[in-house]
């Protein structure tokens, strides 16, 4: 991962950092609609989108947390090898009394991608995935609980913001999941609700709700409903 960065001039210098622009830079898609928010969300003091904000506020330990900096595409590595965890956005906050460290994926009909026993039933004899899901347990403090049902890109996505917070000495980490996709977000719904089962906190939409597993630093996870961007965000959002 690159240590030098430079900051984005607008949301189509998201584009270039995509796997596949053709395929995922359009309107109403998970990264275009995510690229667009925050973008336009400049403007804002506290440089985060009005309903990022709202979540952030309702609850005691993010209350008015305010955007540091903000890494699109923003890798993180897992030990056991494998490519990283590769975030949409990655968010350093500030709020008045602490730092957290927080990603945020992006949603719009897309799914969590394989559970985690595809994951790793073909794994051969020399592959890591079982040494990154180990670590992945020990991070999410999840020890040998059940994973039926669960997505593994849920897993990696929710150690990212804990790895982070080690990194950058945050005292809060956050997963935020960011729909665009309304009904067509409902089946990633009930993979989110499963997830949160495993890391024992609640599943309200639209709210922040604290894990009980034992990490390294509290853990927060939300799930939160946007509309696609408006012709004037998208307008607002190009020219940063």
């Amino acid at each position: 991962m690159a240590s030098i960065l430079i900051p984005t001039l607008g949301s189509t210098d998201w584009r270039s950092l995509l796997g596949d622009p053709g395929k995922h830079w359009k309107r109403g898609k998970s990264a275009f609609e995510c690229a667009v928010s925050w973008e336009s969300a400049k403007q804002n003091p506290r440089g985060l989108p009005d309903q990022v904000a709202a979540m952030l506020d309702a609850c005691e330990l993010t209350n008015g947390g305010a955007l540091l900096l903000g890494i699109p595409e923003h890798q993180v590595v897992i030990e056991g090898g494998g490519h990283p965890s590769q975030n949409d956005l990655w968010a350093l906050l500030r709020t008045p009394k602490a730092t957290i460290s927080m990603a945020v994926e992006a949603k719009s009909g897309e799914p969590f991608d394989k559970y985690v026993a595809e994951w790793i039933r073909d794994a051969s004899s020399q592959s890591g995935k079982p040494k990154r899901l180990a670590s992945l347990k020990k991070v999410l403090g999840i020890g040998e609980a059940n994973l039926e049902g669960i997505r593994y890109q849920l897993m990696h996505r929710t150690a990212s913001p804990l790895l982070e917070a080690t990194r950058f000495h945050a005292s809060a980490a956050v997963l935020l999941i960011q729909s665009f996709g309304g009904e067509k977000d409902d089946s990633s719904y009930k993979d989110y609700c499963r997830f949160c089962e495993l890391m024992e906190c609640e599943s309200a939409r639209n709210t922040l709700c604290l894990s009980n597993r034992k990490t390294d630093v509290p853990l927060l996870i939300g799930w939160l409903d946007c509309l696609p961007a408006s012709d004037m965000q998208v307008a607002e959002s190009v020219g940063g």
